[in-house]
């Protein structure tokens, strides 16, 4: 197989999480244990940082990664889902994995997967950890797919445990209230590993409290830092949060022994994009007229963007959205501003929620436009229609978003 078609085949035939939903959830640790053991546990092979969370976690590990660059580490990247290339997920020093590796790796394992019935993000997680291991990496920055507790990467033992914030997301697997997806989350504490904690709540901050003393690890909270703040080139006011706890959990690196220095850090969240390929993350692709994309696609996440949206200075507002079609739209509309001309479409996934639904939802709540029969089309038109003093704001999907970049 060359790399089209073995990525087809990934796709194809093995269940995965975000394009098909319920279907592809494990509800165990079984076929991951089973798969690291049959590769020589390569997740032995490497230190690592553990990141989860609802919102923030793909732009924490993207800051942490850029700063222990910085520092003269070799800094593996693992993320998802990507936005236009599969390869975005594996990353060592910004660079993708090549397509030979991939090949390689699926190719001399295939059998193994069809015979275990691996779904797509098991055999992701190992292929993304042999690849590091291979590589001899000083330290892997690895972003949990789905939850925490059962999620595929959670069979490492990592210096250092983050978890960004909670908030009401992928509520048909994790729970359907705050402290039970803290404790979902909860899950990559380790026994006598610190963990560092983001936003919390009254309720989300006992859950972390409680499992952190049962595994007798030292807990740190993003507000409890006082040393130097910095700024990063990633754009959104929510990003500030995110720094706070890239902070708190590089003071610990420097504690244990890890040689990173102020400008280092300085260096690390002002090169963030250059150093690691983020996108998507309140990111500018033009001007006159402003477009603006952001992946935010839960309530937590557009609550902030949202608010920042509001303080834009434009005389008309284009929003271009399509949903997947498990989000809670009685939670997530009602937050979209009334005074926009919308552009409602379906990302192209199998769940992807059909335009003319979101069209007919979205009026409910006074939000009103036409649909579109794809992003691009709807983009498009949102660019016509748009003057040279108006604002695009592309959303509601990270899926929505990897169609126009």
């Amino acid at each position: 197989m060359d790399y089209q078609e073995t990525l087809d085949w990934m796709f194809a035939q093995l269940p995965m999480y975000q394009r098909q939903g319920a279907s592809a959830y494990k509800i165990d640790l079984t076929n991951t244990l089973k798969l690291a053991s049959y590769l020589d546990n390569p997740q032995s092979r490497f230190k690592s940082i553990h990141v989860a969370g609802t919102n923030g976690k793909g732009s924490t590990s993207h800051m942490l990664a850029s700063i222990l660059q910085e520092s003269g580490y070799k800094v593996g990247l693992y993320t998802s889902p990507h936005l236009k290339d599969f390869r975005e997920r594996i990353r060592i020093n910004g660079e993708v994995i090549s397509e030979e590796y991939i090949v390689n790796f699926i190719t001399s394992h295939k059998q193994y997967f069809e015979v275990n019935q691996l779904s797509f993000f098991e055999m992701t997680v190992g292929l993304a950890f042999q690849y590091f291991a291979d590589s001899e990496v000083d330290i892997v920055l690895v972003e949990v797919g789905l939850g925490g507790r059962l999620d595929s990467t959670n069979i490492i033992i990592p210096e250092i445990s983050i978890i960004t914030n909670i908030g009401l997301d992928h509520t048909q697997f994790l729970g359907n209230t705050l402290s039970k997806i803290a404790s979902e989350k909860a899950g990559i504490i380790k026994k006598n590993v610190p963990v560092v904690i983001g936003r919390t709540t009254a309720e989300t901050k006992k859950v972390f409290i409680n499992k952190a003393l049962s595994l007798q690890s030292n807990i740190f909270f993003a507000s409890d830092y006082l040393g130097d703040l910095f700024e990063t080139d990633l754009m959104g006011d929510y990003q500030k949060e995110n720094v706070k706890t890239v902070l708190q959990t590089v003071s610990i690196l420097q504690e244990n022994g890890w040689g990173i220095s102020k400008q280092d850090v300085h260096m690390g969240l002002s090169n963030v994009m250059s150093n690691t390929g983020l996108l998507g993350r309140w990111q500018i692709l033009q001007e006159n007229p402003k477009v603006i994309c952001d992946t935010a696609h839960n309530e937590d996440g557009l609550q902030y963007v949202m608010e920042q949206l509001s303080n834009e200075k434009y005389d008309k507002l284009h929003i271009v959205i399509g949903v997947v079609n498990d989000k809670d739209l009685q939670n997530i509309l009602p937050l979209f501003p009334a005074n926009a001309v919308y552009y409602f479409v379906k990302p192209e996934i199998v769940r992807g929620l059909n335009e003319e639904i979101l069209k007919k939802e979205a009026l409910k709540f006074n939000l009103k436009g036409e649909s579109y029969p794809s992003v691009k089309s709807a983009y498009e038109a949102a660019l016509q229609m748009a003057s040279k003093d108006s604002l695009v704001y592309v959303g509601g999907s990270t899926f929505v978003v990897a169609e126009i970049i």
